[in-house]
């Protein structure tokens, strides 16, 4: 407690810290101060060409003539303009460093730390998974401690030293940390370049919806097949290594993956022969709805209460499909009308017709028909043909509003509707002589 008091303490404090500078910050020399000039410069270029880029990408992320990613991506990278590009080029002084044999470890430790914090902000900003992006947070942490501690290098060595070989192949954890990584930046950037496209070709009024959709799933499956060989290229993997495992693949999709191919294929099919497109309002067995988007495994089918039918491709080629809307929008409605035998037929057939012209789904041209079909026990039998332009929105509906009107002049001229009607008669039991008793 009386070392508080003491001013020798103090003293032998401040000789401590004074020594600690001298051996540490004063030795490093012309190189040290040379490397702090280095950062402080690259740091000054960085702020004005910061102060140029900056407009350009407001201007893209704000512009909507440019595409939702895009314009996301800029948004993203906006407040990081001046530490990436100041991060470029500490990394340009590193490589000069190293190619001339100078020192350049007070670089590297800047260059470690905004790479670690710039590839956290852009991941806490893009990815939007809080687990990966805590994983992705995580890991670049790690690289950068042991880039700083100059553990990095020993810490590679001794993961690639834990490797298997399947023939001439060698596979080690650094080569499986590398490919993963490789592939997730690589499928990311296939994915967003894929939307981009799809949307381009979304766009072009030339292509119908059908070849909009069969082109956009091919650049997805070109970009991600592009992405996949890149990684294992940039790993050093050969891939005609992976020829001896082509029959055991083939083998597994001919057992294991039929119907996952044969879905596949159909979508093809249904892209190529347009039979079913984004919009069509079809029937399926007892699903009805409209096709809101086409996939390689299956057809998404929306119906009016809202529930989504996920059907497989393949059914949509094995199966009977009622297309509403394959070649018009056109769809003539049958709705079976009875009258009471008693009731003016004509009056009761012009009280059909006018009660379809009055129905506001139901269009003029072609007109409505009502057509006598025969004559029943105690009815007259009508039926009456409607035509709609917009199936999508529900046929039951339509024919509801129609007998409804239909309904109400009936009442209104004093028509009835025909029901069935059961007769029983009670006869008195005849005694038979000679049975009784």
């Amino acid at each position: 407690m009386d070392s508080l008091f003491d001013a020798n303490t103090y003293a032998h404090d401040l000789e401590s810290i004074r020594a600690w500078i001298v051996a540490n910050a004063l030795t490093l020399g012309v190189s040290g101060f040379a490397q702090i000039a280095v950062v402080g410069l690259a740091f000054l270029a960085a702020r004005l060409a910061a102060a140029r880029v900056q407009p350009f990408l407001e201007s893209v992320a704000k512009g909507w003539r440019y595409e939702q990613q895009l314009r996301r991506i800029a948004s993203a990278l906006d407040p990081l303009t001046l530490p990436i590009i100041w991060l470029t080029l500490q990394w340009l002084s590193v490589l000069i460093a190293a190619q001339a044999g100078l020192p350049y470890q007070l670089v590297k430790i800047v260059v470690s730390l905004i790479t670690a914090w710039v590839a956290i902000r852009l991941t806490t900003t893009l990815v939007r998974d809080r687990t990966w992006s805590r994983f992705i947070a995580i890991a670049a942490w790690t690289i950068a401690a042991l880039n700083i501690l100059n553990l990095l290098e020993p810490t590679t060595e001794l993961l690639d030293g834990i490797a298997v070989r399947l023939g001439t192949l060698r596979i080690s954890a650094l080569t499986v940390i590398k490919g993963v990584l490789a592939l997730a930046v690589l499928l990311w950037l296939a994915t967003v370049a894929g939307r981009i496209l799809e949307r381009r070709l979304t766009a072009m009024p030339n292509l119908t919806p059908s070849l909009q959709v069969l082109l956009s799933k091919l650049v997805k499956i070109v970009f991600a097949t592009i992405a996949i060989v890149v990684a294992l290229n940039s790993v050093g993997i050969d891939l005609t290594a992976f020829a001896l495992f082509s029959g055991a693949v083939g083998l597994g999709i001919g057992f294991g993956l039929q119907k996952a191919v044969s879905n596949f294929i159909s979508g093809v099919m249904l892209l190529l022969d347009k039979s079913v497109k984004p919009g069509d309002v079809i029937t399926v067995g007892e699903t009805y709805g409209w096709v809101s988007s086409l996939g390689a495994r299956y057809v998404s089918v929306r119906t009016r209460d809202g529930t989504e039918y996920l059907i497989p491709n393949e059914d949509l080629i094995t199966h009977q499909v009622v297309n509403w809307s394959f070649t018009s929008n056109h769809v003539r409605l049958k709705i079976p009308i009875q009258v009471s035998s008693n009731a003016d037929i004509h009056q009761a057939r012009a009280l059909c017709l006018a009660a379809a012209a009055e129905t506001p789904r139901v269009i003029k041209e072609p007109q409505p028909v009502c057509l006598l079909l025969g004559f029943a026990n105690g009815s007259v039998d009508f039926e009456l043909r409607v035509w709609i332009d917009d199936p999508r929105n529900g046929t039951v509906n339509v024919k509801s509003d129609v007998l409804v009107r239909i309904w109400d002049k009936f009442l209104e001229h004093g028509i009835e509707v025909s029901y069935p009607q059961r007769e029983v008669r009670l006869r008195t039991p005849v005694v038979v002589e000679g049975l009784a008793g």
